[in-house]
């Protein structure tokens, strides 16, 4: 009995000192993140474990008590007596100084409230810059890839990487790395536009400068990405939010997965976000081929994978491909999903469910270890607290405002310039009238601040687009009167300025139930052409602002406008960058990032669609976009000449370059998007028409010819066979350089495996 009782005696005291030996290993800063995760995993229980994989939003009870500090609910100090993954969006209505403060005491609070002081991922999401009250407001995603400039998306996502950090952040779901090609989806402008190749160099692009290019993570100064939506997400059917994505696996592997591939293995993203959608019928989160097998295995991704909202208990309350809540659980985790964003009813039921299938706990280690990693990473064990000494003067900083409206001026696409209207004269003395429904109240003022005072101007929205209810707006009525104040306005004005197109109601992401953002038509909403009909009858110079966040046909527009510039959607300077643009401070040098149909009823339509898709025209419409991928206008004029081919043939192992001369002939000082286009003629399974495969953004001055040159790689030919391998075929190649996915001039190449 007494050897019993030493025995057990002993182990108590070598369990002790073991636990005592790793808890000073994990807080060891010098020791090897890999070690520490290896130190710290053990001591942890099973609920412990399933704590670090799961995020809930701050909205469920953390705040600010009148005094400014922190103000929990008991439901919130009930999820953290254990730990906790992460907390979506703490702080957020305050200020980046309140939320620093706040963050700090909230990160205290969790660290000195688990048995092992593990601190929290605090998560934010970019659409416009960091998505909360008093950061920088950028431009949509979708309006900086019109830049088809991805070292300023890298500056503005290093902007919004620092500003995130300095509230506190450390994490954001954003970037989104899908591609976008049915305008009816309201999500539209969140992610970087149709095209594989552009939307795989702003991703990139954005990743690297939201993560400090991956350095600024464990110095403090940046936040990790969480690249979404895995995968095919922008494919969904009808363009509906939460619909089936039917889509082939040569499309899914060629085209879909690239972006996402070059997030992991180039940028180095520190999360995935899984897809809402299925997969031609496997869900998304359910997955394992995807989840496991093409995003860990195949591309060794070794961050973390969260659901999308409350997606993995929606495999059994939605999706109907789970008998249960538990069995829910377990399929997400049998995938892959490492963390569960907001749900009770799944990852919080694993420690009942370990009791029945004892199998899952390696899978909840291997899960606990990649949030771990991702904390140890961000220095978050070392350096939790924010220095809110330097958050005041780094927040919304003279250089982040400035860079706010470059990247605006990089991004205005000029889809029409008839007989020169523009640009503007600054002294010309002329009435301007400033008119529609996306006028704001500081258009007149921004106005006038570019243009000096020999002009004058005069504002009025007239009517709205919708009644602005957040959830499910509906279309304005009676609008006649304000349609007939513009009128009005405009016969008594020289020029005509137009603000039309769409908003942030007219086009959002839909929610279950309670919100509607996708539409079943892209004509402008409203009666928009009704006033730009009407205003052109009238004979003035007709200039159309185009502000939107879905792609729309602008056909009566287009017809009847004298100039339309497209905007998309702007930064907080949008009508000042507006009018710099329409004075001719800056020449318009954006692209536009999709194709403009003329209908709805040509979708599916992109310009990188097979070339058979091009065969048949339409009864009773003009064949073609309205508008072309990557096309886009300025106040110069370019010639290009002079291409050439370094070699007639290449091989599998050489590189051919391509050039060409282009030449400033206008009289202004201009950019330009250089383009790259290749077309496999014959393959053995049906190729796309042709393929963006480079791009270089310059500038020339009046009469300046540079030449730009392109390398043409093997890798850029490959593409997936019918044995479902990718693979690289002998044959022809034809290389177009131009001005847009329609214009260029053209060679030709072979290659020889």
């Amino acid at each position: 009995m007494k050897k019993i009782l030493f025995l057990s005696l002993t182990l108590t005291i070598a369990m002790s000192s073991y636990g005592q030996s790793n808890s000073k290993i994990y807080k060891d800063a010098s020791v090897s993140i890999e070690k520490r995760i290896d130190a710290l995993l053990p001591l942890m229980s099973l609920e412990e474990k399933v704590a670090q994989m799961r995020i809930f939003h701050a909205n469920i009870g953390i705040g600010a008590d009148k005094d400014g500090h922190l103000k929990l609910s008991d439901n919130v100090v009930e999820k953290l007596k254990l730990g906790i993954a992460g907390i979506k969006n703490p702080g957020e209505s305050l200020s980046p100084l309140e939320s620093a403060k706040l963050n700090n005491e909230l990160q205290k609070y969790i660290i000195e409230h688990n048995r092992w002081g593990i601190p929290a991922l605090f998560v934010t999401e970019s659409y416009n810059g960091v998505d909360a009250e008093g950061n920088t407001v950028f431009g949509r995603p979708i309006t900086s890839a019109a830049s088809f400039d991805p070292s300023l998306v890298n500056r503005l996502w290093d902007v919004v990487g620092r500003e995130a950090r300095l509230r506190g952040m450390h994490m954001c779901h954003s970037p989104e790395a899908d591609i976008v090609r049915d305008p009816r989806f309201g999500r539209m402008s969140e992610a970087f536009g149709e095209d594989t190749y552009l939307t795989t160099q702003m991703v990139t692009s954005a990743i690297k400068g939201v993560q400090g290019n991956y350095d600024g993570l464990g110095n403090g100064t940046h936040i990790g990405a969480v690249v979404k939506h895995f995968a095919g997400y922008g494919q969904v059917l009808g363009g509906t939010n939460f619909a089936a994505v039917e889509i082939s696996p040569r499309t899914l592997i060629d085209e879909i997965y690239p972006p996402f591939e070059a997030a992991v293995k180039e940028a180095r993203t520190l999360g995935v976000m899984a897809s809402h959608a299925d997969i031609n019928g496997v869900a998304s989160h359910g997955n394992p081929a995807l989840i496991n097998g093409v995003l860990k295995n195949q591309w060794g991704f070794n961050g973390y994978v969260v659901s999308d909202a409350n997606d993995i208990a929606r495999l059994y309350s939605f999706m109907k491909v789970a008998e249960s809540k538990e069995a829910a659980a377990i399929m997400g985790l049998t995938a892959g999903m490492d963390v569960d964003l907001y749900s009770e009813d799944a990852y919080g039921l694993l420690p009942e469910i370990v009791k029945t299938h004892p199998e899952i706990v390696p899978m909840i280690d291997e899960a606990t270890r990649r949030v771990l990693r991702t904390k140890f990473i961000l220095g978050l064990f070392d350096n939790p607290y924010i220095d809110i000494d330097t958050v005041e003067k780094s927040v919304r900083s003279k250089s982040s405002l400035a860079l706010a409206q470059e990247a605006d001026l990089g991004s205005i696409i000029l889809l029409k310039n008839e007989n020169n209207t523009l640009p503007l004269a600054k002294g010309s003395k002329k009435k301007i009238a400033l008119l529609g429904p996306r006028v704001t109240e500081k258009t007149k003022a921004a106005f006038e601040s570019i243009s000096g005072n020999k002009n004058t101007f005069v504002a009025e929205t007239g009517f709205k687009l919708t009644n602005e209810k957040r959830g499910i707006p509906s279309l304005s009525t009676d609008n006649e009167a304000g349609i007939d104040k513009l009128i009005e306005i405009a016969n008594t004005s020289d020029v005509v300025v137009l603000f039309l197109g769409g908003d942030g109601f007219t086009s959002k992401e839909a929610f279950f139930g309670s919100a509607l953002g996708d539409r079943a038509t892209i004509d402008p909403v409203g009666p928009q052409d009704e006033l730009m009909t009407k205003i052109k009858a009238l004979g003035k110079p007709t200039i159309v602002v185009l502000q939107h966040r879905r792609t729309l046909s602008i056909n009566t527009i287009s017809e009847q406008a004298d100039a339309i510039l497209d905007g998309w959607d702007l930064s907080e300077f949008g009508d000042n960058s507006m009018a710099k643009v329409i004075f001719g401070e800056v020449s318009p040098s954006g692209k536009s990032p999709v194709t403009i149909p003329r209908s709805i009823g040509q979708l599916p339509f992109h310009y990188s669609g097979k070339e058979i898709n091009n065969k048949k025209e339409y009864l009773f419409m003009e064949k073609g976009p309205l508008y072309p991928f990557g096309y886009g206008l300025s106040y110069s004029s370019f010639k290009y000449a002079n291409l050439k081919l370094s070699n007639p043939t290449m091989s599998s192992k050489t590189n051919i370059d391509v050039s060409v001369e282009v030449t400033n002939t206008g009289t202004l000082k201009a950019k330009e998007v250089v383009q790259l286009y290749i077309k496999d003629q014959v393959g053995s399974v049906l190729r796309p028409d042709k393929e963006l495969k480079g791009f270089d953004k310059i500038e020339l001055n009046p009469g300046e010819t540079k030449t730009v040159t392109f390398s043409i790689t093997p890798k850029m030919l490959e593409f997936t066979g019918i044995s479902m391998d990718k693979i690289l075929e002998s044959g022809n190649y034809t290389v177009m350089i131009g001005t847009s996915s329609n214009e260029g001039l053209k060679g030709e190449f072979r290659l020889n495996k």
